[in-house]
């Protein structure tokens, strides 16, 4: 699979066109600008710009020890930063579907990277209790459902699994690199039934388990997550973002 057979082309277009009705209030999710005809809430100048986005590999610098090759597929601070932002804090839940599928075409980068697996597993990693109450449902696994039918149409096998739970921690926003690496190892635990059936699944199949998750900073939750599956025998291949913040140094562009 190549990002390119993705087809984004067609299916990008399909994931705003097939809701054209659904005219939000508030402006532009992605820019803000008040009283456009806007498509999930995102105005077509905004839409025109997430189809420009291509996945590249990223990774902080310095490195949390642990963290697995990361794909992003665009920059925090920019329109699809904004979009995760009022999908996840402001209540605009609609946006998951595309958001998913933007998902998955860095999922299709890392994908490459590998070697072109047939299959994958998906492992998002989840919100806190809190936050998922705050969010009426844990995001990320929100996304990840519309970015496994959107791999899944084009031709990758993808298997969905659970075996991390997070446990109630403090928010992560304000905290340093050192501080957030912390409450990641704190805050991530295992679903030891999971965990049982994702190694079974590994053994017969073999795939390459992905991690997922919305925006990565420092990296630190993603390590974690890496470590704490490693240590429990489900080695990861790689971590898919839709976005990477600024202070990351990268293949993409240099900060």
């Amino acid at each position: 699979m190549t990002a390119a057979t993705t087809g984004r082309g067609g299916w990008l277009a399909d994931t705003w066109a097939s809701l054209t009705d659904l005219v939000l209030p508030g402006g532009c999710a992605g820019c803000g600008r008040p009283g456009q005809p806007t498509r999930y809430g995102v105005c077509d100048a905004c839409v025109a710009t997430l189809a420009g986005l291509r996945p590249y590999a990223t990774r902080p610098d310095p490195a949390p020890a642990g963290l697995p090759r990361c794909f992003a597929l665009g920059e925090y601070h920019s329109v699809l930063g904004r979009l995760v932002l009022a999908y996840k804090d402001q209540g605009r839940y609609r946006l998951a579907r595309p958001l998913g599928r933007l998902l998955a075409e860095a999922v299709a980068g890392l994908v490459d990277a590998i070697g072109q697996p047939g299959a994958v597993v998906l492992v998002p990693v989840p919100d806190t209790p809190a936050a998922a109450r705050a969010r009426h449902g844990d995001h990320l696994w929100r996304l990840t459902r519309p970015a496994a039918a959107r791999l899944r149409a084009a031709g990758v096998g993808v298997t969905l699994a659970a075996p991390l739970r997070a446990r109630a921690g403090v928010d992560s926003t304000q905290l340093s690199a050192d501080q957030r690496a912390v409450r990641a190892r704190a805050t991530l635990g295992l679903r030891p039934a999971r965990v049982a059936g994702l190694r079974r699944h590994l053994a017969r199949t073999g795939e390459p388990v992905i991690l997922l998750d919305d925006v990565v900073t420092t990296g630190a939750t993603l390590a974690a997550a890496a470590d704490r599956l490693a240590a429990a025998g489900v080695p990861v291949a790689g971590a898919a973002v839709l976005a990477a913040t600024r202070r990351w140094g990268d293949s993409h562009s240099q900060w």
